[in-house]
């Protein structure tokens, strides 16, 4: 199958790329600037210059594709490019081939015990243009799927790894939200590239939760990131950590118990990374 991906230079896109071309995929993925070409190319795509709002090239690779997998995210103006960048693909594949589009589990909200795709959506604002894009993707007709990672962690990398570990390393303190009994839906980010291959094989308008099932404490993951830093954890209020994170620290504080099983029984999803506090403390 040829498969044009966006973000393909990025964090997830690295290890999706590589993924699919184990799985036997031809894969062709955006690049806006040379680093981007070169790290496309490293992971074996052939790199297609552009970036997420030349939706006319969006559309034509979508075109000469039989599948498409959305990760890119825009710096500014993110619902509206992303939006766009999503009907370009789906208009290039038509009904031909599957269309993948990234969402997230923070749009539920907090999740008051383990809950799955079908709990309601209470995302905090930093995430709420997800839900009407995601609707628009589903209606607009072809063959999408959603894909709804968890926080993604592994690799030395992800959100973690920038609001967590490196300013615990530069600070000599990690933050934590609140007492440490919320809890966080993790995935590692080769778990998650296997279930973005998986999920071109789903039926149309199908939605995943991508998440390992083990959704830990942020206690736990506290100790984990002070054990991988050397530094103390210093607990935080909501206001306090805005001030140091941004709006992010909103979601961060979500109390959030997922479950991937409809990935599992429908796409025979099977996580492999089974212990993300053990990982994070390395």
């Amino acid at each position: 199958m040829k498969v044009f991906v966006t973000g393909g230079s990025g964090y997830v896109g690295g290890p999706t790329i590589r993924a699919l071309v184990r799985n036997g995929h031809q894969v062709a993925a955006l690049a806006r600037a040379d680093n981007s070409v070169s790290a496309v190319e490293a992971s074996g795509a052939v790199a297609v210059r552009g970036a997420l709002t030349d939706t006319d090239v969006l559309r034509e690779q979508a075109s000469l594709a039989d599948a498409a997998i959305h990760l890119g995210m825009a710096n500014e103006r993110t619902a509206e490019v992303d939006l766009a960048a999503a009907q370009a693909m789906q208009d290039g594949l038509a009904d031909r081939g599957p269309y993948v589009h990234t969402g997230g589990t923070w749009v539920f909200g907090d999740t008051d015990g383990v809950a799955d795709e079908t709990h309601p959506m209470s995302p905090p604002a930093l995430t709420s243009w997800r839900l009407d894009n995601e609707k628009q993707v589903l209606a607009n007709g072809g063959r999408p799927v959603i894909v709804m990672p968890g926080l993604v962690y592994g690799n030395n990398g992800g959100l973690i790894q920038a609001f967590y570990v490196d300013p615990a390393r530069r600070d000599g303190e990690l933050p934590q939200i609140g007492d440490g009994s919320t809890h966080w839906a993790l995935v590692h980010v080769e778990d998650l590239a296997d279930l973005y291959v998986r999920a071109l094989t789903a039926k149309p308008r199908s939605v995943f939760v991508g998440v390992d099932d083990q959704n830990p404490t942020i206690a736990d993951v506290s100790r984990a990131l002070a054990h991988a830093t050397g530094v103390p954890v210093r607990a935080m209020d909501l206001a306090e950590a805005t001030r140091r994170m941004g709006p992010i620290a909103e979601a961060f504080a979500l109390d959030q118990q997922l479950t991937g099983a409809k990935a599992r029984r429908e796409l025979g999803w099977q996580p492999r990374h089974t212990d993300a506090v053990a990982e994070l403390a390395l």
